[in-house]
């Protein structure tokens, strides 16, 4: 394993992009136990593909949100198989959509820790991407403590893949705070970031840092999110928000259980690129920067 993450693109053959295309990001606020948190996210997949959506995303930790850090241990999957997987394939198949699942916990070498893994299955139920959460949060605010490294082991790489919908970049919650992973994408029409931001970082930031990673790339947010209070005592922020190229919020969702859901129109992202070919002007490249001090 390497410590700096390497870019790499997945093999998914791209298909032709529709002209307008509709998504969902769902939100939850869920707890410990498995099933009920599936039976969950099974009916606003539901109501989400009613609605039309072809692209849905659910948010991180959507299958367990622990009482303590190593819940999401117990419960890990090998990758390829286990009761989560199974559930976003069939998902998936059954609505014939594309299905984010923001995060699943899978094995690592380390048996005390799991990856926290994006995974992305298309319309037929088959797994084309997994992402594993690169940056790691890490808060201490008085009684409010979080350090995610406790339990779960780093990923190195970054994932981006060719969907009917355009190019989608996977990141998860905390990498938000970190643009230079977005830059290194390079090229991406889309870019979901499945979060669990707590109350007090996210009413401070996340919206902020939505709609600046969309500005930044020209590129459609997608950002389903845990809302609500949780059988472990914590707060979770919410505010699933989907935002289009120019950081205009299409839809949000302040709190609870529920959908939102937006039109994605790639010539309406061409135009604004055209206009305002700020990626064509980059100058320097992540990485490459010289500082004079003096």
């Amino acid at each position: 394993m390497t410590n700096s993450p390497r870019a790499r693109a997945d093999q998914t053959k791209a298909r032709p992009i529709n002209n307008i295309n509709r998504i969902a990001a769902i939100q939850m606020a869920s707890g410990p136990n498995v099933a009920a948190n599936l039976a969950e996210a099974e009916r606003l997949i539901a109501a989400a593909a009613k609605q039309g959506a072809k692209l849905i995303a659910l948010p991180e930790y959507f299958a367990i949100m622990g009482l303590k850090d190593t819940d999401k241990i117990a419960v890990k999957e090998t990758a390829g198989s286990g009761i989560i997987q199974t559930f976003l394939s069939k998902l998936a198949k059954k609505h014939k959509i594309w299905l984010i699942g923001g995060s699943v916990p899978l094995a690592c070498d380390n048996p005390m820790k799991v990856r926290n893994s994006c995974l992305v299955y298309d319309d037929k139920g088959k797994q084309v991407a997994r992402y594993d959460k690169i940056h790691l949060f890490g808060f201490n605010l008085g009684t409010e403590h979080y350090d995610e490294q406790n339990a779960i082991e780093s990923g190195n790489e970054i994932v981006v893949l060719d969907t009917p919908f355009g190019r989608l970049g996977l990141s998860i919650c905390y990498d938000l705070r970190f643009p230079e992973l977005y830059r290194a994408m390079t090229d991406v029409d889309l870019i979901v970031v499945p979060s669990a931001f707590t109350a007090t970082t996210g009413k401070a930031h996340f919206e902020t840092l939505v709609r600046a990673r969309a500005i930044e790339n020209l590129a459609y947010m997608i950002a389903p999110a845990q809302g609500g209070y949780h059988l472990s005592g914590r707060e979770t922020h919410g505010d699933t928000m989907i935002v289009d190229p120019w950081g205009v919020i299409l839809d949000r969702l302040p709190r609870g259980s529920g959908v939102v859901t937006a039109t994605i129109n790639p010539d309406y992202q061409s135009s604004l690129r055209n206009s305002l070919p700020a990626l064509k002007h980059r100058i320097f490249e992540c990485g490459h920067l010289q500082i004079k001090s003096t």
